[in-house]
C-alpha cells in the first residue's frame, strides 16, 4: 500500500466502525429507519450535547448509553474512542441536530480515527444547507458553503467580498442576533442581488423570505428574527463575471480615478462598470 493510501473499506479492519449519523434539523419525524436502528445496535453514541440529544433518544425508544464528545474535547477523546473501537466496539457519532462535522465538531475525532484505519459509515440525513437549497429558487448546480462568517475584522470583510463577487449561489449560516447587520453589509455591496433568508427550517415556523436585499433589510426592520437562519445569496450576474479583473484595475488606475481618495475611488469604479462595490475593493486592497 501506498504510505499516504488510507482504506477504510469493508474488510480492511477486524475494528468497530465509527458511524457518523444524521439526526434530524427540527422536526423529529426526519430521523431516518437506518440512524435508528444504527444508534439502537452501537456500544456507545457519542453526542455534542448528551442533553440535548436525550430527547431525540427517548422519542424513539434508543436506550444506547451516551458520552460527550464535542469541540473542546474531541482531540483528548480519540484515544479513548479508538481503543474502544480496536476492541471491536461500534460507536456512533451524532451532533445536536444535522449532519456531524458540517459546521459541527468531529472533524478531528474522524480524520484520527481514518489515520488508524478505522472504518468510517456515515448514515445520511437532514442537512440545513440542503434542506434551505432546495426550496430557495436559486442556483443549485454549483454553490459555496461559507458556514458561520467571522463576526468582524478583515477576514469578515473579504468573505463578504468574495461571497458577492462569486458566480455560484453562496450559503451562510447566520444567527438570528446577527442576521440583519450581515444583510446591510450585504446591501451596501449590492443593494440589489437576490438573497434568501431560510428561517426554522422544518419546524412549525418555517418561513422562506427572498428578494432584493433592500427589501429583505426592509423587511426584518418590522419583524425580528428569531430561530435558526440559513441566508442564502444569489451568484453575481453574467455582465459581473464576463468583466474581467484587468478591466477594473485598468479604471481604477486611470488618471481620473486617482485622484479621488480610496473609499470614493472605488465608488465611483463600480458606478462607471456597474459592478459591485465589494469587487472594486477587493482588487483595490489586493495592488
Amino acid at each position: 500500500m501506498h504510505p499516504n493510501l488510507s482504506l477504510t473499506g469493508p474488510d480492511h479492519t477486524s475494528s468497530g466502525q465509527l458511524f457518523v449519523v444524521a439526526t434530524p434539523i427540527g422536526n423529529l419525524s426526519d430521523m431516518t429507519y437506518r440512524a435508528v436502528e444504527t444508534l439502537k445496535s452501537v456500544a456507545v453514541i457519542a453526542a455534542e450535547d448528551t442533553r440535548n440529544s436525550r430527547k431525540l433518544l427517548q422519542h424513539y425508544g434508543i436506550q444506547t448509553p451516551m458520552i460527550t464528545v464535542h469541540e473542546h474535547n474531541e482531540q483528548a477523546m480519540l484515544d479513548k474512542l479508538l481503543e474502544r473501537l480496536q476492541n471491536g466496539e461500534n460507536i456512533a457519532l451524532i451532533s445536536d441536530a444535522g449532519t456531524p462535522l458540517i459546521s459541527d465538531p468531529g472533524y478531528r475525532l474522524v480524520s484520527g480515527l481514518r489515520q488508524h484505519a478505522v472504518r468510517i459509515t456515515p448514515i445520511p440525513g437532514a442537512s440545513s444547507i440542503l434542506t434551505a437549497l432546495c426550496a430557495a429558487g436559486l442556483p443549485t448546480d454549483h454553490f459555496r458553503y461559507a458556514g458561520f462568517l467571522a463576526r468582524s475584522g478583515k477576514s469578515r470583510n473579504e468573505a463578504l467580498s468574495r461571497l458577492i463577487s462569486s458566480d455560484e449561489t453562496s450559503v451562510i449560516l447566520e444567527s438570528p442576533r446577527r442576521l440583519l447587520a450581515t444583510l446591510k453589509e450585504l446591501q451596501q455591496l449590492d443593494s440589489k442581488r437576490e438573497v434568501v433568508v431560510a428561517r426554522e427550517l422544518t419546524k412549525l415556523h418555517e418561513e422562506f423570505v427572498s428578494g432584493p436585499v433592500d427589501e429583505v433589510v426592509s423587511h426584518f426592520e418590522q419583524h425580528e428574527p428569531r430561530g435558526e437562519i440559513v441566508l442564502l445569496l444569489a451568484p453575481a450576474s453574467e455582465e459581473e463575471i464576463d468583466l474581467s479583473d484587468k478591466q477594473i484595475v485598468a479604471c481604477l488606475n486611470s488618471e481620473a480615478m486617482l485622484a479621488l481618495p480610496p473609499s470614493a475611488r472605488a465608488k465611483a469604479v463600480a458606478k462607471t462598470l456597474d459592478v459591485t462595490k465589494s469587487r472594486v475593493y477587493a482588487l483595490l486592497n489586493s495592488e
